[in-house]
């Protein structure tokens, strides 16, 4: 599996909200350029990054810092957060984000994901944010009576190759992903590659991630663990082996 570090940022600084709520906010820095560097020097292979206020407002709201976290960490990054629209999925891509992460539109508009897949191929991402297995939009402030399953299986069916699921209800809280759920969405898109998040918070989340057996469990994100000191991405980059 990869390991990816997150970058949430939230007015400029790298953040982390607990369970999405945007008034449970913890500041870790300043300078998301300075901490996606960091991550590189550390052995991230890729960076995930989200740009909270986008994802709240309905379109991107930081892609100069955005240019200036992918210029520092010198490998592929995947960004999300507000969008939405032509316009901004091109300005994610131009600024050079290797994927795109679609999550409001990818349900609410499912022409222009089939749109954004035949322009930009595998460079579109899916994220699928969901709490008790029904999909979240909006940033997380409106829930659907969509199952997650269900659009993660028509996303496969659009073409889209990467999906990133967030377990809404366990995200920042440390207390390990919804192994149960994390199974179901790899068996709804066997033609996509998988992304866990939510979480995940110490090797021992990693092995149990793999013990899944699900080859198209590609990959998991870390966020508060690492920036709180509960682990290291050395140590998960070892788990992930």
């Amino acid at each position: 599996m990869v390991i990816l570090p997150a970058i949430d940022i939230k007015d400029g600084k790298c953040v982390r909200l607990r369970q999405g709520r945007a008034d449970d906010v913890t500041v870790y820095g300043d300078d998301p350029a300075w901490q996606a560097r960091d991550w590189r020097e550390q052995g991230g292979q890729e960076l995930h990054v989200v740009d909270l206020d986008g994802a709240f407002d309905g379109s991107p709201r930081h892609l100069e810092v955005i240019k200036a976290v992918i210029k520092a960490f010198g490998g592929p990054v995947e960004v999300g957060g507000g969008i939405r629209t032509a316009s901004s999925l091109a300005a994610v891509l131009e600024a050079g984000a290797t994927r795109a992460i679609l999550g409001s539109a990818a349900l609410e508009d499912p022409a222009f994901l089939a749109r954004a897949v035949d322009l930009w191929g595998d460079r579109i991402a899916v994220g699928i944010d969901a709490r008790n297995g029904f999909v979240q939009t909006k940033g997380w402030v409106e829930t659907t009576a969509v199952k997650a399953t269900d659009l993660a299986a028509a996303v496969a069916k659009a073409g889209v190759k990467t999906i990133i699921y967030t377990d809404t209800a366990t995200d920042g809280m440390l207390g390990g992903p919804n192994l149960t759920q994390m199974a179901a969405i790899c068996d709804a898109a066997p033609t996509c590659l998988v992304t866990a998040s939510g979480g995940i918070s110490s090797p021992f989340d990693i092995e149990n991630l793999k013990g899944l057996c699900r080859a198209n469990l590609r990959a998991a994100i870390v966020g508060k663990a690492l920036y709180d000191g509960r682990t290291t991405l050395r140590e998960m980059n070892v788990a992930a082996i």
